[in-house]
């Protein structure tokens, strides 16, 4: 059924006019001098290997047709298929889809995994939709972008406003295209249609780990730390489960609905509960500028992108920034940061227990054999705690940010990969 009340709001507060894929190009170019002689490769990078753009026409619940634009965009392809997750939301364009497939394709690599760059989206406000037409909008969408995804080709997965179910159509929807069942065209699927186990708060559990290795190195004990948090969806959340039962205090929560401050720290079951009813975390609206202000040893971004702007990054009191989105910081808040000591694990690492879970539900989907969740979580803090540490001597070797040696790290495999497969013809 459609909700009868007003939507929420769908998108935080980005004062900054810059685009996704304009700080994706900045990175870039920050990383270049460190490439040496693959650095003449570096313009692969700066270049989507493919972008669709495609109409979806459907018959609403009351009879009317209304067409939405979805997208897909393969980045890179050098490791391997495309990875990247599908967002429903009514701020995604072909500019942001861009940035957000080249980010998947820095992080693959910055992971090690077999994979390339990829990202979707369709510009809709689905809480406007009852369950039938979001059904009909992903099937379509999933039809007309079949000719380019495939389980060796390009896998999606959830991100923004999507989830099991969604993944669950469009597995369905390609397996009807191509006469059988295809479980591993899609990842992030129900458990008993070839899903994952630990897949749903596998994004979040990366946030933790990586934050937890960090702040051991920083000295910051997780006991009892102050942890500012924005946004309080699957990756949030989870996030924030962790770090309560580590000891920390959740003292700031933002999501879309507005903002809760609280110096004593909030009970995260309680606000699971609430928020999973569907009343959000019953935070104000009137506190959102104030979230930058919170006194915090940690700041957890897990909303959207672009938003710790330069201004936003002077305010902040935290000791250890973790980016659970993709893209929430600023290049110039970059520049910020790095003046003020404020130490930033960046989303290519933070954020990849997502993707790593992924890739082991496609590990699985092919063999059909299938790992307990332990073993999901071992092998997952396993990979990520190796990935932070190589991308941290990096730094500390060539005296640069955490962001730029993960960026470096990343672009020497798939420049590696380029330059090794050579161009065709």
């Amino acid at each position: 059924m459609k909700a009868e009340k007003s939507s929420p709001r769908l998108s935080y507060t980005a004062p900054s006019t810059e685009s996704p894929w304009s700080t994706y190009l900045t990175q870039i170019d920050r990383v270049t001098p460190y490439l040496g002689r693959l650095g003449r490769w570096v313009e692969t990078l700066k270049h989507p290997k493919r972008a669709l753009i495609v109409d979806i026409p459907i018959e609403m619940d009351d009879g009317s047709v209304r067409h939405f634009e979805g997208f897909r965009v393969q980045h890179n392809l050098s490791r391997g298929p495309g990875k990247g997750g599908l967002r429903f939301h009514p701020s995604v364009t072909l500019e942001e889809t861009m940035a957000l497939a080249a980010w998947m394709t820095i992080k693959t690599a910055a992971m090690d995994l077999p994979f390339g760059g990829a990202k979707g989206g369709v510009r809709v406000d689905p809480r406007t939709l009852s369950r039938h037409e979001l059904e009909k909008l992903t099937r379509r969408y999933t039809s007309e972008i079949a000719i380019i995804i495939g389980p060796k080709r390009d896998i999606p997965a959830p991100d923004v406003n999507t989830n099991a179910q969604v993944m669950a159509w469009m597995m369905d929807t390609y397996s009807m295209h191509v006469g059988f069942t295809s479980t591993g065209v899609v990842t992030g699927k129900p458990v008993h249609l070839g899903g994952s186990l630990g897949r749903v708060k596998a994004t979040g559990r990366g946030v933790y780990v990586t934050g937890r290795e960090a702040a051991q190195r920083l000295g910051l004990e997780l006991e009892g730390a102050r942890v500012a948090l924005q946004g309080f969806g699957n990756v949030g959340s989870a996030a924030a489960e962790l770090f309560a039962v580590a000891g920390s205090k959740i003292v700031a929560v933002q999501d879309q609905w507005g903002t809760l401050i609280t110096g004593k720290g909030v009970d995260v079951e309680d606000l699971l509960a609430r928020h999973r009813a569907g009343h959000g975390i019953g935070g104000s609206p009137a506190d959102d500028d104030a979230f930058w202000d919170v006194p915090c040893d940690i700041l957890i971004l897990a909303a959207l992108e672009s938003q710790l702007t330069a201004e936003r990054a002077q305010r902040i009191k935290a000791k250890l920034v973790l980016e659970g989105a993709n893209g929430p910081t600023l290049a110039a808040a970059d520049d910020v940061l790095a003046d003020r000591g404020i130490l930033v694990v960046p989303d290519i690492l933070c954020n990849a227990g997502g993707v790593t879970v992924s890739y082991f539900e496609w590990v699985q989907d092919f063999s059909n054999f299938f790992w307990k969740e332990s073993e999901i979580n071992a092998r997952l803090d396993t990979l990520l705690v190796e990935a932070l540490r190589k991308v941290w001597l990096y730094g500390e070797r060539n005296s640069i940010s955490l962001r730029t040696a993960a960026f470096v790290v990343a672009c020497e495999r798939i420049l590696t990969a380029r330059q090794e497969r050579g161009l065709y013809p």
